[in-house]
């Protein structure tokens, strides 16, 4: 009956209405970012130290240079939009659960919270997994490249995108799992389907682990193999998210 009510309720709901539902949606998704953005400026110098707390742990050393003027300004705010948009996620993925709950029924609304804390969760440790794993092989490979008297002066805007380009691209990977849950409970995916297709899921995530990493094997497996656990996880979560449907 809830389900029933809902569904009504929806229906008197024009196409107008809904995109200004959305558009209030991002609005307040926006506002997280910009506030958050706001404080992470003033705490920046910060956040650049432990940007480049990996580049301090080589054995070659690395000159990290500033080149241009405006150069540290540019990187505090590219830094501070970074952390924005990162500490944001909690309040993007209540949002978009939110803008979706409507249509669900009411057992299916209770997992919203547990869906924001997977989100989180897994963002987290995907970036956790670059800082300590990805990114300090990457470095180490990278800068031993060449010849051993040839200086590594690198500029610091470039090092910093170095980083938040893995610590981001990881973070966003480790989301298969949740993106899995949605899409089960969407009936748009099921446990068989991607236990079918593993061989595609095999290519797909050495392309990614390929583009993510330095272009040597080594790296590229340690990207990869991380994701492969990753498509298992999500076989389980898709699994449990179908319950009956994925047991016939």
């Amino acid at each position: 009956m809830a389900k029933e009510e809902d569904n009504k309720e929806i229906e008197n709901f024009s196409f107008l209405d809904h995109l200004e539902e959305l558009r209030w949606r991002l609005i307040k998704s926006i506002a997280a970012i910009i506030i958050i953005a706001i404080g992470a400026f003033i705490f920046s110098d910060k956040f650049i130290d432990i940007l480049l707390v990996p580049s301090e742990k080589l054995d070659d050393k690395m000159i990290i240079q500033v080149l241009k003027v405006e150069g540290l300004f540019m990187l505090k705010i590219k830094v501070a939009a970074a952390v924005g948009i990162v500490g944001s996620i909690p309040v993007i993925a209540y949002q978009l659960w939110a803008f979706v709950a409507p249509g669900l029924y009411e057992n299916e609304k209770k997992w919203g919270k547990w869906l924001v804390l997977g989100a989180t969760f897994c963002f987290v440790g995907g970036a956790t997994f670059a800082y300590f794993v990805l990114i300090p092989f990457a470095l180490r490979f990278l800068i031993t490249i060449g010849k051993v008297d040839i200086q590594r002066q690198i500029s610091i805007s470039y090092y910093t995108q170095f980083v938040l380009r893995f610590l981001i691209a990881s973070g966003l990977l480790f989301q298969m799992p949740v993106v899995s849950f949605i899409l089960t409970k969407m009936g748009l995916i099921t446990a068989k389907a991607l236990r079918k297709y593993w061989k595609f899921a095999v290519i797909i995530a050495l392309a990614m682990a390929a583009f993510l990493t330095p272009p040597d094997p080594v790296s590229m497996m340690m990207m990869g193999l991380p994701l492969l656990l990753l498509y298992e996880i999500s076989i389980i979560v898709s699994r449990l998210a179908g319950g009956r449907k994925n047991k016939t």
